[in-house]
């Protein structure tokens, strides 16, 4: 009896790694091993070694990140060691044990002054600490295993964790008006489609259980998220209309809504190669939009 193709999913408790989760039991030709933070600190290397010793996986999603943006201009070190070192250090040890490593990334390696969708090779260049880290782990994975693939997203949301779906729709409940930025414009990414696509990447690559198989012609960066480019105020107002909510949305400037940490004003990014290259369609953000929405009523 062939043993299973193992994929290991880090960060596992992340909104990403739970999305997985849901969704492992749709792929039976894999066995899914998921580990938290707690039980895998990826900046703990030596630990991360022996694990990929026991484990053996064919693939390992890299859901693990330092994600709190404006905390990073503080917690510099932290940040780069978490979202830099160590995702270089996973993708040689990933090389070692022939495993394919998908990484995940962000619109924020680039600086949101472009008119144009950015494409994969446009020029980075991130205006704040976690944009500056996330970069860096994307160079030090395709330096260290140049089969690594990347995936860069945006505005990730879902019914886990911390996100601006589900702090709109708690602040709809709480408040008779927000105020919300509208000149900062990108696409969300519904982090079940993201789960969807890695799946469909890794379903369409991996043909048996024979980890030799690995297609290398696939390696390289990628973007991903929903159809459609909105502000956050559209953003939010969607999810008002969705709700049936009669919160009073005021649309803001970035200048009167000011953080710690400088967001780029323009994250729209051209998804064109990934859909060619795997044959994967985007769904439309709305559409993505009142199915999560529809998941959370469910579970509160």
């Amino acid at each position: 009896m062939k043993t299973l193709p193992k994929i290991l999913v880090t960060g596992a408790n992340g909104q990403l790694g739970k999305e997985l989760k849901d969704r492992c039991s749709l792929y039976a030709g894999f066995e899914f091993v998921f580990l938290s933070k707690e039980d895998f600190p990826i900046h703990h290397f030596e630990l991360a070694r022996n694990f990929f010793k026991t484990i053996e996986p064919a693939y390992c999603i890299n859901c693990a990140a330092y994600t709190a943006v404006d905390k990073a201009e503080e917690e510099k070190d932290l940040a780069f060691q978490v979202n830099g070192e160590a995702v270089g250090v996973l993708a040689a040890i990933c090389k070692e044990y022939q495993t394919r490593f998908i990484h995940i990334s962000t619109d924020y390696v680039f600086d949101g002054r472009s008119d144009v969708p950015y494409k994969e090779d446009f020029p980075a260049n991130p205006l704040n600490v976690y944009g500056a880290s996330k970069l860096e782990g994307e160079k030090q994975a395709l330096q260290l295993n140049a089969d690594t693939i990347i995936l860069r997203t945006s505005w990730v949301y879902s019914p886990y964790g911390n996100n601006f779906v589900k702090t709109m729709m708690k602040l709809m409940v709480e408040k008779n008006e927000i105020c919300v930025v509208n000149d900062q414009v990108g696409s969300p990414t519904y982090a079940g489609d993201l789960a969807e696509a890695i799946m469909s990447i890794i379903s369409n690559r991996h043909p048996d259980s024979n980890r030799e198989a690995i297609d290398n012609q696939t390696a390289g960066v990628y973007h991903f998220s929903n159809d459609g480019v909105i502000s956050w105020y559209e953003f939010a107002t969607a999810i008002k209309n969705i709700m049936g909510s009669e919160c009073v949305l005021q649309p803001v400037s970035t200048s009167e809504f000011p953080t710690v940490a400088t967001r780029p004003a323009f994250s729209v990014m051209d998804k064109t190669k990934i859909q060619e290259s795997f044959s994967i369609k985007l769904k439309d953000w709305t559409e993505s939009l009142r199915s999560c929405i529809e998941k959370i009523k469910k579970a509160s």
